[in-house]
């Protein structure tokens, strides 16, 4: 972590809040700290920037050692993204989906000079793992692991089953909305909000909201790229490519932006999104899906002690 505004708030005001909230977990406790700054009036936030204590790098920061209850599912497991199963209506489509995604990636590295040659195998053991519909928990912990052997192809992503098979829905799912995944699953941070174009005529957005725009301010997320399988997936053979933050143009976007992106799309997605080789932003229009725009926003108006 960089001397930025949110490394700053935190050396600041981490201790204090996780000696109120004992037991909490490093996410959440970061999540109050944003959710401090945000309440904040603008006069108020342009004076904490200013006063805060400087982050030193050498310095071992609680809140960058602590643990948090979801890293066993988020950063602890092997790849780059995180494929997240919240529908499990439909046995026949999660199959082929999964099918589909296994061909592609192996297509995908098998074609990569730069690649290691793969344990084929290992490998086609490592695939039929991530489809197993097995509902015994201990499998699930062993689809996570990472391989032991040196020769097999690197993992892009893991699939993460989240919800109840036996009662095939996503009911009892903790993501019910991109903000819902991102904050489980990654950790917070803040940026300064990319603003109207100056002479453009477009007004900054009223009520101001954290995941566009409050108060010049951003919340955004840092972690593993985040596609959500959902029920939608069963009949599109897609998944929502979750936004980290919103595009820089145009005005108006938002973290946790999403659209949706077919089985054959995701490796190569991934690959260039973790390289940095890939920036999506449609070419300054904006075509994210606007009814999970509008479920997010309305989600970040809530109080964080309600997650």
């Amino acid at each position: 972590m960089s001397d930025t505004l949110f490394a700053r708030l935190c050396v600041n005001r981490y201790a204090a809040i996780k000696a109120n909230h004992p037991g909490e977990g490093r996410r959440k406790l970061k999540l109050r700290i944003a959710e401090e700054f945000f309440n904040l009036s603008q006069e108020d936030k342009k004076k904490a920037a200013q006063d805060l204590p400087a982050f030193d790098p050498n310095v071992p920061y609680e809140f960058l050692s602590d643990g948090d209850p979801s890293d066993a599912i988020s950063t602890q497991p092997p790849g780059e993204g995180i494929i997240v199963r919240t529908d499990y209506s439909d046995a026949d489509a999660w199959n082929t989906f999964c099918a589909e995604l296994v061909e592609v990636k192996n297509d995908l590295l098998s074609d990569s000079p730069e690649d290691a040659e793969p344990d084929a195998e290992g490998e086609e053991e490592d695939d039929h793992d991530a489809m197993d519909e097995d509902e015994d928990d201990e499998d699930d912990e062993d689809e996570l692991q990472p391989s032991s052997s040196a020769n097999e192809a690197p993992f892009m992503f893991h699939i993460l089953s989240l919800g109840s098979p036996s009662d095939h829905s996503s009911a009892s799912s903790p993501i019910t909305s991109n903000l819902s995944a991102l904050r489980l699953l990654n950790d917070v941070s803040l940026r300064a909000a990319p603003l109207p174009a100056f002479g453009s005529g477009i007004k900054r957005i009223k009520p101001p909201n954290r995941l566009i725009d409050h108060d010049g301010w951003q919340e955004i997320y840092l972690g593993k790229t985040i596609w959500v399988y959902d029920a939608q997936s069963n009949r599109d053979g897609c998944v929502r490519l979750v936004s980290q933050k919103s595009a820089d143009a145009p005005y108006g976007t938002a973290t946790g932006d999403s659209w949706r992106v077919r089985a054959s799309h995701i490796p190569e997605l991934q690959l260039n999104i973790a390289s940095g080789s890939i920036k999506i932003d449609f070419g300054g229009l904006d075509s994210w899906n606007y009814e999970e725009r509008q479920r997010n926003l309305q989600e970040a108006t809530q109080p964080i002690s309600r997650i």
